[in-house]
């Protein structure tokens, strides 16, 4: 699986991300990762993946009553790699998971279904049975969801342990699309709404198997204190219930995940600590040791080690504006390039060596290969001037930019490769092969041709 294709400068255990990161880029050109036929290739450090898991775990272990049952599932969809979820199993976290394409790819990364949750606005019956003929956690996020799982628990036992998800309609943040705790959201039971929350405690106190509750108030552009809040208003919810039911009914909390990241510079922040903190501050009772835990981070993990790096075809100018034409753009940055306020994105500049470009900076776009004109990674952006050979290297990719390729011009999903950056050596494992021609025009009905025109 790992993959030792030579040597570079030596990294010491304690460099940093970045100096593991620019040493990298360095073995990753002289290595024969980015070439001529591979012109855009995406980097993930291993050790710092390492390291943002032992971080959560040392974050709610801090907060949390000793023994308390806590499960950290990682959200499949912010990096749906196999050998990226084994990675993250060896470190104790488990999976979330939203479709049956994110299950498979959990089971084979051998993740257990009793480290599994199942989370889905639009899970099929077929979806429902073989979650629960597994035996994985399941939230339910709607009534009639509640309904269909009445009838199967009824017709087959199951171990699998099941909970409801609820919006607390506390507001939204910066990014409306990511923000699932507003009024109108399509996530969850709408608690604020008439009756809802009435209609909430009777479903439990009818339903003795329903033992979780489950909450997720968004992700990026949502501030802690947000978070929080809709934690503590399920954390209210489940006491309601308990109190109704004269027993502890609800056992487990599902606070999801959506710690933000910053995108701005190579520190991380905020924390897992930081947030643990303000959840023990804010809803004290979370960590008594009465309720289990769940959470569902993503892109907090994952997002500042990864890279995408991409030689610089051309150097060209418009308007008296230095224009660098690269090969990574769209397909791999779509949110960047559509959305650029939202989710702008740190460029560095390397030379064709792959060393750290020097020189006074130039504002320059940086465009990518798409045939449309939006297709910009970065707009007048202040870096030293690039040329032809140079490479671009986008930062904080290691979350989403991975998962979401964009096939527009049926550009080819990248190579994905984990990297170690050790004392004498930089040492690659490829993740995923880079996309061929041949599997794109599979992809696009190739074995098809004539279905369209036969009589």
């Amino acid at each position: 699986m790992i993959e030792d294709t030579g040597r570079t400068e030596e990294a010491g255990p304690d460099s940093t991300a970045a100096v593991r990161r620019d040493l990298a880029v360095r073995a990753a050109v002289e290595q024969g990762l980015l070439t001529e036929a591979d012109p855009v290739v995406a980097l993930l450090d291993i050790a710092g993946i390492r390291a943002s898991a032992a971080a959560l775990h040392t974050a709610f272990t801090a907060v949390t009553a000793p023994g308390t049952p806590v499960l950290h599932a990682f959200a499949v969809k912010a990096a749906p790699l196999v050998p990226v979820l084994r990675l993250l199993h060896t470190e104790g976290v488990g999976a979330e998971v939203a479709s049956p394409g994110e299950l498979g790819i959990a089971r084979a990364a051998g993740i257990r279904p009793d480290r599994t949750v199942l989370d889905s606005p639009a899970k099929t019956p077929a979806e429902l049975r073989e979650a629960l003929a597994l035996g994985i956690a399941v939230n339910a996020d709607n009534p009639q969801e509640l309904t269909r799982l009445d009838a199967l628990t009824h017709s087959a036992p199951t171990r699998s342990p099941l909970g409801l998800r609820v919006n607390p309609q506390t507001g939204s943040g910066s990014i409306g699309a990511l923000s699932t705790a507003t009024a109108t959201s399509k996530f969850g039971v709408a608690l604020r709404d008439e009756g809802a929350r009435a209609w909430v405690v009777r479903a439990f106190l009818d339903r003795p198997w329903l033992t979780r509750l489950h909450t997720h108030s968004g992700s990026q552009g949502v501030p802690l204190a947000l978070m929080a809040e809709g934690v503590r208003t399920v954390h209210e919810l489940a006491e309601e219930i308990n109190a109704a039911a004269g027993r502890q009914q609800i056992d487990t909390i599902d606070i999801g995940g959506g710690l933000p990241v910053n995108f701005s510079s190579d520190d991380e922040t905020p924390t897992h600590a930081e947030y643990a903190r303000l959840l023990k501050a804010t809803v004290p009772g979370l960590f008594d040791g009465r309720y289990g835990l769940v959470t569902e981070f993503g892109r907090s993990l994952l997002a500042k080690h990864g890279t995408v790096l991409a030689r610089v075809e051309y150097a060209k100018s418009a308007g008296g504006r230095p224009i660098a034409v690269s090969h990574a753009g769209v397909q791999v940055a779509t949110r960047t390039v559509y959305n650029p306020e939202s989710w702008p994105l740190r460029i560095a500049a390397y030379d064709a060596e792959g060393r750290p470009k020097n020189g006074p900076d130039v504002a320059q776009d940086i465009a990518g290969p798409a045939c449309f004109a939006g297709d910009l990674l970065a707009t007048a952006r202040p870096l030293p001037l690039l040329e032809q050979g140079d490479v671009v290297a986008a930062l904080d990719t290691g979350a989403y930019y991975v998962a979401n390729h964009y096939a527009y011009n049926s550009l080819a999903r990248p190579g994905i490769h984990g990297f170690r950056a050790g004392t004498d050596a930089v040492r690659f494992a490829t993740v995923r092969a880079p996309q061929t021609v041949a599997e794109i025009v599979a992809e696009s009905g190739g074995a098809h041709p004539d279905a369209l025109v036969r009589d």
